[in-house]
């Protein structure tokens, strides 16, 4: 396999042909609203450069799911003229590759971005549930003046579809009203501590048809300093594995996204992290396809 530095995993052109790829890695280097560390637009480009070292063979499934295709899309480009117009852009360009029956992975990027997604997957699945795994509420109505913001993109989804929040460690008490008032289903972290029966009670409060909206700060910052806004107390890699591949077992993820990595110069741990979560997702879901 010769590999290409411009493609996800550095996949020859065989297994990343987009006609042929049941998989398609979205790229949107998107950063407006961010207010503490900046740096995730580079994150799209980080994570498939980290991708090039990561082995396409899963020792824990034991196959390959390079195979079933991956195409990774060039960056998508920014537009300057307000987050409501990068929106659109981006639920047009979901739109039409759900169209193609394309599987979207989308890699942000700020957090605002998941709003397109979901809008185009909600057209396509009615009864869409989504589900948030963030150390933040991010349900805020409006931030620094802005309805669509990093600090409101779950205030935005939820008036979309119905979602539910792992992992969060921190809210404002605007949030937490809210929360109450709307009886917002949302796992808070320390609810999470010593206690595995957590992912079958999130899972029964999901729909069949799923959407994840990945936000990389919900891990501990001991494993993934590299974000806008560290919490501790955090999700660890294996006890996440274990919970997404019970998602992916159990339920229809229809698209996901993983956003707010802010890649540290030098620092390239966190890069490779979101890259091998990224291709665990794809192998859960090739892997129950092919009953692997």
């Amino acid at each position: 396999m010769d590999p290409n530095s411009d493609n996800f995993l550095g996949l020859s052109s065989e297994f990343a042909e987009f006609e042929k790829s049941e998989f398609v890695i979205l790229p949107v280097p998107y950063e407006q609203t961010t207010t503490y560390q900046k740096g995730t637009k580079n994150a799209p480009q980080a994570v498939i450069a980290a991708s090039q070292e990561v082995e396409t063979f899963d020792e824990e499934l034991k196959f390959e799911a390079y195979k079933a295709g991956i195409c990774t899309l060039g960056l998508m480009e920014i537009t300057t003229l307000g987050p409501q117009k990068m929106l659109e852009k981006i639920y047009q360009a979901t739109k039409e590759l759900i169209n193609q029956k394309k599987k979207v992975v989308m890699v942000g990027g700020e957090h605002t971005i998941s709003i397109g997604a979901v809008k185009a997957f909600r057209e396509k699945y009615p009864h869409l549930s989504v589900l948030q795994m963030d150390a933040h509420a991010d349900l805020r109505d409006s931030y620094q003046e802005n309805r669509f913001s990093h600090a409101g993109v779950m205030r935005r989804i939820g008036e979309l579809s119905h979602f539910v929040g792992v992992g969060i460690r921190n809210l404002s008490e605007e949030e937490y009203e809210f929360i109450q008032q709307n009886k917002t289903e949302v796992f808070f972290a320390q609810e999470l501590r010593g206690n595995d029966r957590w992912k079958e009670k999130v899972l029964k409060k999901l729909g069949s048809d799923v959407y994840l909206t990945f936000d990389m700060d919900v891990f501990d910052p001991s494993i993934m300093p590299a974000v806008g806004t560290p919490e501790p107390g955090g999700l660890l890699w294996y006890e996440t594995l274990d919970f997404l591949k019970k998602l992916v077992y159990e339920k229809n993820l229809v698209g996901l996204d993983v956003v707010e990595l802010c890649p540290i110069p030098g620092l390239v741990a966190p890069d490779f992290l979101a890259a091998r979560l990224i291709y665990k997702i794809i192998s859960y879901i090739v892997s129950k396809e092919r009953k692997i």
